[in-house]
């Protein structure tokens, strides 16, 4: 096989491998349709000209958060057509403060005002003039909202642009995986957002075969996947965190293992032989998306499970033993690895979020000390591999090359 027209040309399980993307939206998202519910009655005054209430979702990862709000905005945005609705869908992982999302409204919607060195009252007034003009209902959709470096600053503007407004109105839909984030706000802020709250709960192992069931017959061949797959997948999934991205990630890998065999039927050995890769795949996905901070304390988590603890065991029988790491030694290595990377180290209740974050997306694991420990504290260990998560993290995110942090 020498040619694009020979791969081409090669049997496939698969129908269109487009379906098993997450960024994929389907016709209808089953077990969200109450969900779905609600976010259309807390934005569907903008079809009558009136503000829309400040909505913000919580949700882990893959429990179809964005999917549910992209859904309802594509709607809206038909329905509203003539009423005068406009939305901005912005990835704040992306476009990570005020300014920049100011600015990004102003390079889709008003281009003509989008000129290099534009100040943020700038913007800000042009996109008020723009909404008032007609009377436009504009609403802020803000994806991965704890993000925002300046949040606090962004809701008040946001919020209190609705004061300015003769005609019109500026409503706001924030999408967040943490449902901790909203403690670290003002509390001003936090009374003017939080108008309406939703959490979405993970996927059940059954609401998980129905999806993968919906996308199966989409995605792959007629009869081409054994129902035990599909049983599988749901099943690692649910045990998971309920993440439907991964359930589905899970079966295109498991697809590609088949076709690779070429196999006519995709079965639940390719699903347990996907896994180990998809696991790993996941998780090196998740690194690359951190905050900072995040990746600056698993770099010296790495660091020094390569180095070897400077401690030896607190135990009181003297075995040295493969306990982890303490909490302590890995946050004065944290301190030592953002000085490296140019970045402000924080205080110790930050740090200990960060390990909460780490632990929750299973890069790491903790064990708290036990008998026979002189104090409290805890041991840490990374799940995976500490040679490739350094060199992810430093060549490719931080762009600081390779090597052990000094």
């Amino acid at each position: 096989m020498n040619s694009f027209n020979d791969i081409l040309a090669a049997p496939t399980i698969f129908r269109d491998r487009n379906v098993l993307s997450p960024h994929y939206l389907p016709e209808t998202l089953p077990h969200r349709e109450k969900e779905i519910e609600r976010i259309m009655k807390a934005v569907s005054p903008a079809l009558k000209g009136e503000k829309t209430r400040n909505l913000l979702i919580y949700g882990k990862t893959g429990t179809g958060k964005t999917c549910s709000v992209k859904y309802v905005m594509e709607r809206l945005a038909e329905a509203g057509s003539e009423a005068k609705v406009k939305i901005a869908f912005i990835n704040c992982r992306i476009y990570n403060s005020r300014y920049r999302i100011l600015q990004k409204v102003v390079q889709d919607f008003l281009p003509q005002h989008d000129k290099a060195g534009c100040g943020l009252a700038f913007l800000y007034e042009r996109i008020l003039d723009w909404i008032e003009e007609d009377g436009k209902c504009f609403l802020f959709v803000l994806d991965e909202m704890d993000m925002v470096k300046d949040l606090d600053d962004l809701t008040y503007t946001l919020t209190r642009s609705n004061d300015e407004i003769k005609k019109g109105g500026v409503g706001l839909v924030g999408i967040s995986n943490k449902l901790s984030f909203k403690d670290r706000l003002d509390p001003r802020t936090r009374s003017s957002l939080f108008e309406t709250e939703m959490v979405f709960s993970p996927y059940t192992s059954y609401q998980l075969k129905e999806i993968l069931k919906h996308r199966v017959s989409k995605g792959f061949a007629e009869g081409s996947v054994d129902e035990a797959a599909i049983n599988l997948a749901a099943a690692i999934a649910a045990q998971d965190n309920g993440d439907a991205r991964y359930a589905l990630k899970l079966l295109q890998k498991a697809g590609e293992l088949a076709d690779e065999q070429k196999a006519k039927v995709l079965l639940d050995t390719h699903v347990e032989d996907a896994r180990k890769n998809v696991d790993e795949d996941v998780s090196y996905e998740a690194i690359s998306t951190l905050p900072r901070h995040q990746q600056i304390v698993l770099c010296a988590i790495a660091s020094l499970q390569l180095e070897g603890s400077r401690y030896s065991r607190l135990g009181d029988n003297g075995d040295s033993g493969d306990n982890g790491l303490l909490s302590g030694e890995v946050y004065d290595k944290y301190l030592q690895a953002a000085r490296r990377f140019r970045t402000e180290g924080r205080s110790a209740r930050w740090y200990r979020e960060y390990l909460q974050d780490l632990e929750m997306l299973g890069l790491i694991t903790m064990v708290e000390s036990g008998r026979g420990q002189r104090g409290h504290t805890r041991f840490i260990k990374l799940a995976y591999s500490p040679q490739k998560i350094m060199k992810l993290i430093e060549t490719n995110i931080l762009g600081e090359g390779t090597g052990a942090v000094a």
